[in-house]
């Protein structure tokens, strides 16, 4: 249907501008999406929060120093890269139910960390057994 005054591509264009998006999004731009289609039942309100969840613990702790964030990114890593089917809130199946090409979201999270880990300093292992003493005479 053509809105008045409007022939031709120009009619149809601002249908058309959402295929021509760039596949850059923001987190908040993606689950907007969502948020915006009427009718999503509680269920998938609560899947999408867990995966938004997963997602946001992935990036904010995966170059984290500390123990706890370490944990953090470890159970949200582990949990993104499995592809066990058998618990309901697994990822594998939010995906689904989310109509998410899960393989989709999980190279884009290793893509953003391989990206994000560039220029970063390893992180400094210092043994146990190291006392302060020798650590003072190893810098010197």
């Amino acid at each position: 249907m053509v809105a008045k005054g409007k022939r031709g591509f120009s009619a149809g264009h601002d249908r058309l501008a959402g295929l021509f998006e760039p596949d850059v999004l923001l987190p908040a731009q993606f689950f907007a999406a969502f948020r915006r289609e009427g009718g999503l039942e509680r269920e998938r309100l609560l899947m999408l929060a867990v995966l938004e969840d997963a997602i946001d613990c992935y990036q904010k702790y995966a170059h984290a120093r500390d123990p706890r964030g370490r944990q953090m990114y470890e159970e949200a890593r582990e949990w993104v890269t499995s592809e066990d089917r058998a618990w309901l809130f697994s990822f594998e199946n939010i995906c689904d139910t989310l109509e998410i090409n899960a393989e989709y979201v999980r190279r884009g999270l290793r893509d953003w960390r391989e990206k994000n880990q560039q220029g970063r300093r390893p992180p400094v292992l210092v043994t146990p057994e190291a006392a302060p003493a020798d650590l003072r005479k190893a810098t010197a």
